[in-house]
């Protein structure tokens, strides 16, 4: 576990720690180590990583709050389980969302978004470099990497084309439909040919503003990612 921080203000150094211990606990979700159903409490988190209960408690309140995990007062925390019909609805809001995102480029009359702006131009390579980095651990379908990569890109493409409000959200529904998907494609010894590799497709239809390009990319992601964990759920 990271360090706790050598600054005086006592507040920041367990907000610190309180951060850490939610993003390591994300991280074991997302990556199925902590599984859908598994129930743990405040003490054997605080255990697990040597600390006190107070930032334990304060981060899997967070996590709860993004739908990660479920809170029972007498028996401590529980990750949340995902239905195939949680996932649907998931799927359904993130293409709402995206579909927000874009429209705020379609609408920027200030330029803010320019996609020749040399300022938005220099973003988007290293957008471009993450949407690589994602594609290449599609391609390879190795699922750990991919979903950091994928997570990240998104992050920064909504922080360059979108709302920031609107990246936020889908950030967390991103999250959500990781971690009900993840129970899924971890059945899969080989998930080559699986997984959405189309990351540079859609920043490059971004670049070029290109908007019914980007809105065929994402409702074919939609549509592939949701029949593939169907398909898996029914198996």
């Amino acid at each position: 576990m990271p360090g706790t921080g050598t600054g005086g203000n006592g507040s920041v150094t367990r907000s610190t720690l309180r951060q850490q211990i939610a993003d390591a606990l994300r991280d074991e979700v997302l990556s199925g180590r902590l599984q859908a159903g598994r129930e743990f409490t405040v003490k054997e988190i605080a255990d697990q990583y040597g600390v006190s209960a107070t930032p334990v408690r304060e981060a899997l309140v967070d996590l709860s709050a993004q739908g990660l995990l479920e809170a029972d007062q007498h028996r401590g925390f529980r990750v949340h389980e995902y239905s195939v019909d949680d996932y649907r609805g998931i799927i359904e809001a993130r293409g709402l969302v995206t579909d927000g995102m874009f429209q705020v480029l379609a609408t920027d009359q200030k330029g803010h978004r320019d996609p020749d702006d040399p300022r938005v131009l220099a973003a988007a390579v290293g957008v471009r470099r993450r949407a690589e980095e994602a594609q290449r651990a599609a391609t390879a379908g190795d699922l750990t990497v991919l979903i950091g990569y994928d997570l990240r890109f998104w992050r920064e493409l909504g922080a360059l084309f979108g709302n920031p409000y609107l990246s936020d959200f889908l950030h967390r529904l991103r999250v959500q439909s990781w971690v009900c998907a993840v129970q899924h494609l971890r059945r899969l010894d080989d998930l080559r040919g699986h997984l959405w590799s189309r990351h540079t497709e859609l920043v490059d239809a971004l670049m070029r503003r290109d908007l019914p390009t980007a809105r065929s990319i994402i409702a074919d992601h939609d549509a592939s990612a949701l029949a593939l964990i169907e398909r898996l759920a029914g198996g």
